[in-house]
């Protein structure tokens, strides 16, 4: 018992009530949302949703988009406002991080390709799909975390630290 306990402290040496805390408030969410409008709740789709309200271009008009885009503002905006709300009780302000600027935005390019393969993003597939089941969601998820593990294990190999 002593071993886990220690293997608890050093994995989560700020506590692990705050990780469980943000579960909960997800998962409460996530029902919400789907009770309220029957889509699973993801970020990805909100940046060609948020489109359709300017764009006169096709693919931006799909119905799918226009329908959802309003709660997927709201969705975006919630995550921002949370995120402040954090900051703010906590007074933890800024993020900050050694990764090139470069690098970050290479990241982000590569993860907007991958969601638009997989047909949705990790909070999509992660917490609504794997929740409800979904084998195509459960399969996604497994391919995230595979590459997302080997492409960290290969450049670690290569000597890139951030």
């Amino acid at each position: 018992m002593h071993e886990i306990v220690l293997l608890v402290d050093t994995l989560f040496p700020r506590g692990w009530e705050h990780y469980l805390f943000g579960g909960l408030l997800i998962g409460l969410g996530t029902a919400v949302i789907y009770a309220g409008t029957g889509i699973h709740a993801g970020a990805s789709t909100f940046l060609e949703s948020t489109l359709s309200y300017g764009s006169k271009l096709r693919r931006f008009q799909q119905p799918r988009f226009i329908a959802s885009r309003d709660w997927r503002v709201v969705f975006t905006l919630g995550i921002v406002a949370g995120a402040a709300a954090y900051s703010l009780v906590t007074g933890e302000f800024g993020w900050t991080t050694e990764v090139q600027p470069w690098r970050l935005l290479l990241g982000g390019v590569l993860i907007g390709i991958g969601t638009r393969l997989g047909k949705g993003c990790t909070s999509g597939h992660g917490v609504c799909g794997v929740g409800s089941g979904s084998r195509a969601s459960i399969l996604n998820v497994a391919i995230f975390m595979l590459v997302a593990i080997g492409v960290a294990q290969f450049v670690f190999a290569l000597g890139v630290r951030p």
